[in-house]
């Protein structure tokens, strides 16, 4: 081969890499977005729909009954759970789902505390949990106490400070023993304790409908609930507890 055929020969080879290499980039351009949408929807199929990422172990037991006659409930299992970070003052039946509920509440109960008081209640007293009756006012259905997923939150048993624990500054120095905040007697009681007593369970209120850890809550401002929250994870939502 001649010299010049050499260099036409160099030539052609540089000019066909300059070519090839786009061509290159261009295919594999082309695979990748081949590939995409198969990526895609393998991400979707692996995410939970909306409803089965909200969805609780109870929620496929039925809650209706007949409206007269004895109170049959469906077999669930049961756990004793005494509260892991506020205790309840005896521990209380639930289903083993409601426990997390229960977890997520308690902190919330503690954040609220420290927030109004400088310190987080020891105690929650509670009017019960499990217990198989029907919904008052409504004898088609169960209650969710039926279930063991449902609480009744009376009042909140704060300790007495020790000596060398600071007062929250702007208390009142009456503060430093221990008190209880008592959903009748201080969701109203504007002068109580400079109306902290009663901030207390205003704010815990509003924070527990923004948090959400709960379906149904309901307060002072439902029938029969003046008394206590009632907290429950029922198939449905139903949100009363200011007027």
């Amino acid at each position: 081969m001649s010299l010049h055929d050499d260099s036409a020969l160099m030539r052609a080879v540089t000019r066909l890499i300059c070519y090839a290499i786009p061509l290159c980039l261009i295919c594999a351009l082309f695979v990748s977005a081949q590939a995409e949408p198969t990526a895609q929807a393998d991400a979707a199929e692996a995410e939970p729909s909306p409803q089965e990422a909200t969805a609780y172990p109870l929620d496929e037991l039925s809650r209706e009954i007949s409206p007269k006659g004895p109170v049959k409930c469906p077999k669930i299992p049961t756990i004793k759970y005494p509260g892991e970070h506020v205790k309840y003052h005896k521990p209380v039946t639930i289903h083993p789902a409601f426990k997390e509920r229960l977890a997520r509440f308690e902190l919330l109960v503690k954040e609220v505390g420290i927030e109004v008081y400088g310190r987080a209640p020891v105690k929650m007293k509670h009017l019960g949990t499990y217990n198989c009756r029907r919904i008052g006012g409504y004898p088609n259905l169960l209650s969710e106490h039926s279930f063991a997923n449902g609480i009744d939150i009376a009042s909140f048993i704060f300790p007495k400070l020790k000596r060398d624990e600071a007062l929250k500054e702007g208390l009142p120095k009456s503060l430093r023993r221990a008190f209880t905040v008592d959903m009748l007697k201080h969701w109203n009681a504007k002068r109580t304790a400079k109306g902290l007593h009663q901030r207390f369970l205003h704010r815990l209120g509003r924070r527990l409908i923004d948090s959400k850890i709960f379906r149904v809550m309901l307060g002072p401002s439902f029938p029969g609930h003046k008394n206590h929250f009632h907290l429950d994870v029922a198939p449905y939502e139903l949100i009363s507890i200011f007027e």
